[in-house]
């Protein structure tokens, strides 16, 4: 039993994923890294954790967020009868990329755009790529940042409002100091 417990002291990022995972399961909100900039997720099958991200961001209902996915096998999980061509495209794509995709399907209305679409990244991080395996839903991810406001390109630029309204921050990669961009559409 101690080797089991000094195991998990020593791998801080397998505990981290355990409590976002939790979080996530209990139906909070995380902010954490992605493959691109940080960002503010939840269960993208909880509607109600969903509408606590669009207030959060005091971001317009309107205007719909993306689905992290682990897999690009998982698209047709949550897309009726996805595209070849931009399965094809995606699979070619060495860098961040979110497509946009028509049909929607499993999701609340609360995530899906009003012409029934949802963009869809695959995450190429392990952090991200591990949680939503655990998971075995799709993560929502909008920038971690008020509406309107510039998208923080690392941790330190994250306003605390952001900070202080989700239930879990991350700490894998708080202290990575590079600037990040978001993934191209």
């Amino acid at each position: 039993m101690k080797i089991h417990n000094c195991w998990i002291h020593l791998n801080p990022l397998k505990k981290d994923i355990d409590t976002a995972l939790l979080a996530l399961q209990n139906g909070e909100i995380i902010l954490y890294p992605t493959d691109t900039i940080w960002g503010i997720g939840c269960d993208a099958t909880n509607a109600y954790a969903i509408k606590r991200i669009f207030r959060l961001k005091q971001r317009n209902e309107a205007k719909s967020m993306i689905i992290l996915l682990s897999h690009i096998d998982e698209i047709s999980d949550y897309v009726s009868n996805p595209s070849p061509k931009i399965i094809s495209y995606l699979q070619q794509q060495t860098t961040p990329t979110t497509a946009i995709f028509r049909s929607a399907i499993h999701l609340p209305k609360e995530l899906i755009n009003e012409d029934g679409s949802i963009a869809i990244r695959i995450v190429k991080d392990e952090f991200c790529e591990a949680l939503i395996r655990r998971l075995q839903k799709p993560l929502v991810s909008t920038s971690a940042n008020i509406s309107g406001q510039p998208s923080p390109q690392n941790f330190s630029m994250i306003d605390d409002i952001i900070k202080k309204g989700v239930d879990y921050i991350v700490q894998h990669r708080q202290n990575d100091s590079r600037k990040f961009k978001p993934s191209s559409i």
